[in-house]
């Protein structure tokens, strides 16, 4: 079904970004690579998901900078002829009490993290709707639905990112377009490992007591949920059997938002 679609992920050079890329470049959908850097400083990247046959380019587009993510999404069009999934996926997290967090990180996170996809949203939902399809989903987090400590601009990009995917369901519910969010829990990824020696500052914490008392204590299955689940999930999103699922929350997350 998905054979010969159009995406876009943002943040999709590592991580759980790379792994979404990569699940759809193997169900045969050309893919657009967001991140920092050049082409050829993510070669590795590149190479692994244009290895399943593909068309794959890449956009070093800052998403901090609205024309940028408006030059990748025109560069998509002329590349594929469309621009079918949107994955936005690109996030940065800072950890500090309220009373110490720098401006300029909280402006950054907000901007990454939550500005980032109402500019690339705004940009594809109208070939979506000329198209009559399409599939938008914005990777959150379990702070879209709880919070944490010291957190304080991650959480409320979050909750704002839940909050956007479910007005855009409801304004293109009837262009079989469909927006979800997805929510993990802690996925180890280069984020999650690089938060950790924040988190043991602002804790006064060993490595292995982050991991143990902090990530883990809050998933009750006491597993990270891994990158291959996540993108697993976002691909059910984009299958035909999930056309009735849009504007939902979908927690994967270990039992972590049940609590």
């Amino acid at each position: 079904m998905l054979n010969g679609k159009n995406a876009i992920v943002t943040g999709s050079t590592s991580g759980i970004g790379h792994g979404i890329a990569d699940a759809l470049a193997k169900a045969g959908v050309n893919v657009m690579l967001n991140g920092l850097g050049t082409a050829d400083d993510n070669k590795d990247a590149i190479a692994q998901v244009s290895a399943h046959g593909g068309k794959v380019n890449f956009s070093p587009a800052n998403m901090m900078k609205p024309d940028e993510i408006a030059a990748m999404i025109d560069l998509a069009n002329t590349e594929f002829g469309s621009v079918d999934i949107l994955v936005n996926n690109a996030g940065i997290q800072f950890v500090s009490p309220i009373e110490d967090f720098p401006p300029d990180k909280w402006d950054a996170i907000i901007a990454i993290n939550l500005t980032a996809a109402f500019h690339a949203i705004r940009k594809v939902v109208p070939g979506m709707k000329t198209r009559n399809w399409g599939r938008i989903i914005n990777t959150a987090s379990a702070h879209s639905l709880v919070a944490s400590p010291f957190k304080s601009a991650y959480v409320s990009a979050k909750h704002a990112l839940a909050g956007l995917t479910k007005t855009v369901a409801l304004e293109v519910a009837t262009n079989k377009i469909t927006c979800n969010c997805i929510s993990p829990g802690y996925v180890w990824t280069p984020l999650v490992e690089k938060q950790i020696p924040d988190t043991m500052k602002a804790r006064n914490m060993t490595k292995e007591q982050v991991i143990n008392e902090v990530l883990l204590k809050a998933q009750p299955t006491k597993e990270f949920v891994t990158v291959e689940q996540v993108a697993a999930l976002t691909m059910f999103l984009c299958s035909d059997d999930a056309a009735q699922i849009t504007g939902a929350n979908l927690s994967i997350d270990g039992g972590w938002t049940a609590e």
